[in-house]
């Protein structure tokens, strides 16, 4: 199975590692390490080095309660960042649900839309689909990051996640999106309990009969506190071992923050045989 982007279409026969570029100063793990240009492109080296096979870069966070960040503010972050990174040859791409972020980093030559909101604001379906061959991320989230954390109910999380996702896709192929561009994220943390991301991790092959890849982003997740009473920084091995079960399960991308340690649990499980 592949992934069509801008300038790659990637090879999903093995697990992919998507290294998290934050260029934000309250992201919940790392915000303010790699605030400014210089400093984020040399995090993009160091993931690189690290064995990250896609970049994510994000100007805003999507952290619970996290308050939106105007639009000049998002793209100042940004773009310097896409500019400097279209040197590493890599797939970029960007986490933004702002329409005219998404249009001036795929202008740029950016990869890939990592939209948490799944498209939904006006303007960002046109901006992808405009785009000749552009990769999308379609999440699911109940809510938004200043509320999503408030009392989140579901009848069944799965089904619902899965028809939402569903529902999504079939939006953008009606406007003319190719299914090979597109990646689903049942969307960790995002308007969920514990409870509801944990059932998800354990049904998470339900989710494998919407016929396209799954990206999964567990890394340092509240949930993973939760379960090991770990604060935030101290959630190395937790994220790793949810990033072994989720490709265990199915997922194509593990969207983590810890590269190296990431890489080199997948070079184990992939030289037991696990990979199939």
């Amino acid at each position: 199975m592949f992934w069509q982007t801008t300038r790659f279409r990637i090879d999903l026969a093995r697990p992919r590692v998507m290294g998290i570029v934050n260029v934000t100063p309250d992201s919940f793990s790392d915000g303010g390490r790699h605030g400014d240009t210089s400093t984020a492109l040399a995090h993009c080296e160091q993931l690189l080095a690290e064995g990250a096979d896609i970049l994510d870069i994000g100007g805003e966070s999507s952290r619970p309660g996290a308050a939106p960040v105007p639009l000049a503010q998002e793209l100042s972050r940004v773009l310097p960042v896409i500019q400097g990174a279209l040197q590493f040859g890599v797939p970029l791409s960007v986490d933004t649900v702002k329409p005219e972020v998404m249009q001036r980093v795929l202008d740029l030559g950016a990869d890939i839309v990592n939209d948490i909101n799944a498209l939904r604001l006006p303007g960002a379906l046109e901006a992808v689909a405009a785009h000749p061959q552009c990769g999308v991320c379609l999440m699911h989230m109940h809510g938004d990051p200043a509320t999503m954390q408030s009392r989140p109910a579901y009848d069944d999380v799965v089904a619902e996640v899965s028809d939402f996702l569903h529902e999504r896709a079939a939006v953008l192929l009606r406007r003319g999106v190719g299914l090979e561009r597109i990646v689903f994220d049942p969307g960790i943390g995002f308007g969920k309990s514990v409870a509801h991301n944990l059932e998800l991790l354990r049904r998470q092959r339900e989710l494998l009969a919407l016929g396209r890849p799954l990206l999964l982003g567990w890394s340092r997740k509240s949930t993973l506190g939760t379960l090991t009473g770990r604060p935030v920084g101290e959630r190395l091995a937790a994220s790793v071992a949810a990033a072994l079960a989720s490709v265990q399960l199915g997922a194509r991308v593990v969207r983590v923050h810890d590269v190296a340690a990431t890489v080199d649990a997948l070079k184990v499980w992939d030289g037991a045989g696990l990979g199939g």
